[in-house]
């Protein structure tokens, strides 16, 4: 399921790290994860979509690898963000 523009403007608003940045990680994991739970909520109604499904998978490991890579970074970063998310580490 893709966003809408505004909630996308939104998010990447709320996360940028300057006025122009839109290719953070911590923008790219924040689009990702309301992404994520878009999917998981249309999954929970359409159980047998395993197209969807496989996307799905395919949204989790690519944020596993960003907040990987901000982990390796910058750990505060890390902390911070998932924090701001509400996800698991």
């Amino acid at each position: 399921m893709s966003l809408l523009p505004s909630r996308k403007q939104e998010l990447i608003n709320g996360f940028q790290l300057h006025g122009t940045d839109t290719g953070s990680p911590e923008v790219q994991i924040a689009l990702l994860t309301a992404r994520i739970a878009s999917l998981t909520e249309h999954l929970k109604v359409h159980r047998k979509d395993f197209t969807s499904e496989r996307g799905l998978k395919i949204l989790i490991s690519q944020r596993k690898r960003l907040l990987a890579y901000i982990q390796r970074e910058n750990p505060e970063r890390h902390h911070a963000l998932i924090q701001r998310l509400g996800i698991r580490a």
